[in-house]
């Protein structure tokens, strides 16, 4: 019987990202969860932080009768890197594509430090994710993404989500995330993966060289993916499925 897979997905994105590798990997019983306020609404009383969100992948994870095989993209990649460092009991393996915001260095990407901002963060977010569906898809098509998954993604994107973002970015903001990474030895507990997509022209999870830092330090294997870019639930999922199936392979025996 295969080992539970679960899949965390990030901004701004909805969990209708995971078509194409939950196809590529052939895999009809994959979960994906959606952290409250991607894909699903939060409550009033969520705390969209980095902490709030850590808490409750860990709760979901809670749910599952034996550890599983966890994989996240994106934001959801800094929420599985931070289960694998304080919930190693809950997972079997895991696999993250957003090391390097761990890194000493890492330095927010630009539109990052926008929504950090009071004032210009909500002025970015309303026009990001409050426009008619045709202005969002421009969005999600100006960041990389094409297709149906990216139609679901587009059709994804609201006021909600906005908010998440700014109260998410704004918990996350230097020396957050530079601290949590002192943490990454912790990782060592179970077998990582370090996915690093090495055609990411925004680099907006880090550089190749503060994945690979990031990745070393957790003790995670190393995946580099030539020709693979950020977006690459959506747009290059093969490799990343060849290089998932090959790791749990070693880890089957």
């Amino acid at each position: 019987m295969a080992v539970p897979l679960v899949l965390v997905h990030g901004n701004p994105e909805s969990p209708g990202v995971w078509g194409p590798l939950i196809a590529a990997l052939g895999r009809d019983d994959a979960v994906s969860l959606s952290p409250p306020g991607f894909g699903v609404p939060a409550s009033d009383d969520f705390s969209a932080t980095v902490d709030g969100y850590r808490e409750w992948l860990a709760a979901r994870l809670e749910q599952f009768r034996e550890p599983v095989d966890l994989v996240g993209h994106d934001w959801g990649g800094a929420h599985v890197a931070q289960i694998a460092m304080t919930r190693p009991d809950l997972i079997r393996s895991w696999a993250s594509d957003a090391l390097g915001l761990f890194a000493p260095d890492y330095v927010w990407h630009a539109r990052a430090q926008v929504w950090q901002q009071e004032g210009a963060g909500e002025a970015s977010v309303k026009e990001l994710f409050g426009g008619t569906l045709e202005q969002r898809l421009k969005v999600v098509g100006a960041l990389g993404m094409t297709g149906p998954a990216a139609e679901r993604v587009a059709a994804g994107m609201d006021d909600g989500m906005g908010r998440a973002v700014l109260s998410l970015l704004r918990s996350a903001a230097q020396p957050v995330m530079a601290d949590a990474g002192r943490g990454l030895a912790k990782a060592r507990q179970r077998p990582g993966l370090a996915l690093i997509a090495l055609a990411d022209r925004d680099q907006a999870s880090g550089t190749p060289a503060q994945h690979r830092f990031a990745g070393e330090a957790a003790g995670a294997e190393i995946a580099e993916l030539p020709g693979v870019g950020h977006w690459w639930p959506v747009t290059d999922p093969h490799p990343v499925a060849r290089a998932l199936a090959a790791f749990w392979s070693r880890l089957d025996g």
